[in-house]
């Protein structure tokens, strides 16, 4: 058999001696006469064969001078080292290997009979390119830097994957053209570099068997486990998508097979709350928490002892469990994490945190069937590897956050943060339900129970009338001018429809002092704009003694209302305002009620400010409401809206005009349920009999 056969390559390969036995040779005249007597042995066993010199393909003559050799090799492949080096001599790229050290031999045997040796990270086409480029560098001094790190894929005896890289020594190759060889010109070399993935140009310039390549190579291999793990372990861990990949967890507990180097080792996560010192499973296929062991969501406190506890979530530092049988008979109940893994038929285990600087964000849970497999020393390996968890679970967090956020204002609207969490709770309950019903999912009410109720409202007296007041005067202002305007065309073109135009408009005038109603300021605007108008634009171009005045009015008039738009401005400027300041006078007042005790807040602008509250258990979601928490909100209520008036009276001059306020509490003793109302994307009282406290509140704000 040709070692060149179902091969492709720009070189014919051949095993040579020669560049080793060229080394011999200087050797042999060395003044150390051990040395020198080594090396004329070596010569005169090759003279013996010339083949060994001059090369050969023919795989039987591996075979056949076998002897020979690994005498030629001996000083290579140094039998001290040979149990413990990871060394081979071969043909570049191939996977014919003619002298190996014995841990090599031990490391393939150990692979079992049905192995087959094979570069992980080369293809055919890469092959060839890679060939290419030595001839480049051989031949034409031509270094393309293509040094690409290569690795075996090599299963242990427990079938457990472990990794070599092979670092290539080619000090005794040679390289020479044959007749088929193309000269390789700058040119060619400038069209290469920019053509890798071009195959068919590299195989015109560098046509098969087209050179020689004479010589052997020395593999050295390193075991690089531990760093292609940590290298695997990274690639899994980044993107959404391949984390949501059904090979993902089987994927992720080899690479961690790999590291610790044994096959019984399983993985676990759990998800750590913070606000609520909560253990969660993680959704994903195949993903397991022998923390929770079939629970859900689990308190931290009852998940773990005190130690343990400290440990993981406060110190933030890893622990192992040896051996879970002794551990659970000393424990006799006492630490339920221990009770838990040792009814799964745990033997040994690693808890480590997944922590940033913002603190836990889960824990991950290696565990083995076998004791003392798992231990505080080889723990120790995960000091590399955490970081790039820390990594993924922060992106994971990320996308939850969002979508959890997307799917909050989607279904609701901005939400306050004292209920906050209820809406979080709700769209984790939405996400695990949406994973198992598919579109039957549905988002669960928003309801709280058993809460207290707190209205008030600082609102502008007489709103409505100083709003008429202003539209009145702005008309009034817009008639007068127009009324001029009208007598001055009337005296230039003495006509009956202008002369009707003028009646027109004294007639609103007169109505705007005596008899303004709701619908005056349509009907006026609808006759303007249909009837006057139209009368000014002709003008403008018929009487330029009219120009001066026509204009002055269209530049008195607003371009969105098509109105004068002064004393109504004054109005809306001052409403906006007093709005404004109130707002922002209770918004900072709010932060210190929210600081004394949480409870729901919101408020709204209308002619004026007002602000509902509630209060109760509900709420907080822990066991500390107290009457007194209400008592003290009311209070509290009382004296911000004494101060908003009393900053809105001191500071009255410097609106645009002056209007009175009056303020309103309620004070409703009665415990009510509230419910978010998706549709209208805001919080509502719940039911019919609660229902009567949205009267009350709206006969009181009318009667005020």
């Amino acid at each position: 058999m040709d070692i060149n056969d179902n091969i492709e390559s720009p070189m014919m390969l051949k095993v040579s001696f020669n560049k080793l036995l060229e080394h011999y040779e200087d050797l042999a005249d060395s003044e150390d006469e051990f040395l020198s007597a080594k090396a004329k042995r070596v010569l005169k066993t090759s003279e013996l064969y010339p083949e060994l010199r001059q090369g050969f393909s023919d795989t039987k003559v591996l075979k056949d001078r076998a002897k020979e050799i690994g005498i030629i090799l001996q000083d290579t492949f140094a039998a001290v080292l040979s149990k413990n080096e990871i060394k081979t001599a071969s043909v570049p790229f191939h996977d014919i290997i003619f002298n190996a050290s014995e841990r090599f031999k031990g490391i393939i045997k150990a692979a079992g009979e049905n192995f087959k040796l094979n570069i992980k990270n080369m293809d055919e086409d890469d092959r060839y390119v890679i060939a290419c480029s030595i001839i480049l560098r051989f031949c034409y001094g031509h270094d393309l830097n293509f040094k690409r790190p290569f690795y075996y894929e090599i299963p242990d005896v427990n079938g457990i994957m472990r990794y070599y890289k092979i670092l290539y020594n080619a000090d005794f190759c040679e390289i020479v053209p044959t007749e088929n060889a193309v000269d390789i010109t700058q040119e060619d070399y400038e069209e290469l570099l920019d053509n890798f993935d071009n195959i068919e140009l590299w195989k015109e310039k560098f046509p098969p068997n087209s050179y020689i390549f004479k010589g052997f190579v020395i593999s050295n291999i390193f075991d690089v486990t531990d760093d292609q793990s940590i290298s695997h372990l990274k690639s899994n861990l980044i993107g959404e998508n391949k984390r949501q990949n059904d090979n993902f967890m089987k994927d992720f507990q080899d690479v961690f097979r790999s590291l610790f180097g044994f096959k019984d080792l399983k993985i676990g996560f759990s998800i750590y709350h913070k606000a609520n010192k909560v253990f969660e499973r993680v959704r994903g296929i195949g993903i397991n928490s022998y923390l929770l062991n079939n629970e859900e969501l689990v308190e931290c406190c009852n998940a773990l002892c005190s130690w343990s506890y400290n440990r993981l979530l406060n110190e933030q530092k890893f622990f192992s469990i040896s051996n879970v049988e002794k551990a659970h008979a000393k424990a006799k109940g006492k630490a339920p994490h221990i009770s838990n893994l040792y009814k799964q038929g745990v033997k040994s285990v690693i808890f480590a945190p997944i922590a940033n600087e913002t603190g836990v964000l889960g824990i991950l849970e290696i565990v083995s069937k076998q004791p003392k497999a798992l231990n505080s020393v080889n723990a120790n390996k995960l000091v590399d590897v955490m970081p790039f968890i820390v990594s993924a679970v922060e992106q994971s967090k990320t996308v939850e956050e969002n979508l959890i956020e997307a799917i909050i204002q989607q279904e609701c609207t901005s939400i306050h943060s004292s209920v906050y969490w209820k809406f979080v709770a709700a769209a984790r309950k939405f996400l695990k339900d949406k994973a198992k019903l598919g579109n039957e999912a549905t988002f669960e009410s928003i309801v709280f129970d058993n809460i207290y109720p707190l209205f008030g409202q600082i609102d502008v007296k007489g709103s409505s009338e100083a709003r008429n007041i202003a539209t009145q005067k702005d008309l009034q202002l817009q008639l007068s001018l127009l009324d001029k305007i009208m007598n001055e065309i009337v005296a230039l073109e003495k006509l009956p429809i202008y002369e009707q135009f003028q009646f027109q408009i004294r007639n609103y005038i007169k109505e705007l002092k005596t008899n303004f109603k709701v619908d005056s300021e349509h009907s006026i605007v609808a006759f303007l704009k249909k009837e006057i108008e139209p009368v000014l634009k002709f003008q403008l171009k018929k009487s330029p003694k009219l120009k001066a005045d026509i204009d002055d009015y269209f530049n008195k008039i607003d371009d969105d209302l098509n109105l004068i738009y002064y004393y109504r401005k004054n109005y809306d400027e001052t409403i906006m305002l007093i709005n404004k300041n109130m707002a922002l006078l209770l918004d900072e007042k709010q932060e210190e009620a929210q600081a004394m005790y949480p409870h729901y807040f919101e408020r709204y602008k209308t002619d004026g400010v007002e602000h509902n509250m509630y209060i109760g258990e509900a709420i907080t979601k822990e066991d500390s409401f107290n009457p007194v928490y209400l008592y003290n909100l009311r209070l509290w209520q009382l004296q911000v809206m004494c101060e908003m008036e009393n900053e809105y009276y001191s500071n009255q001059h410097l609106y645009p005009i002056s209007l009175d306020v009056a303020s309103m509490i309620l004070v409703f003793n009665q415990p009510l349920s509230i419910r978010f109302r998706m549709d209208e994307k805001q919080f509502d009282v719940d039911g019919t009999y609660n229902a009567r406290y949205e009267v009350v509140k709206k006969r009181v704000d009318k009667a005020i």
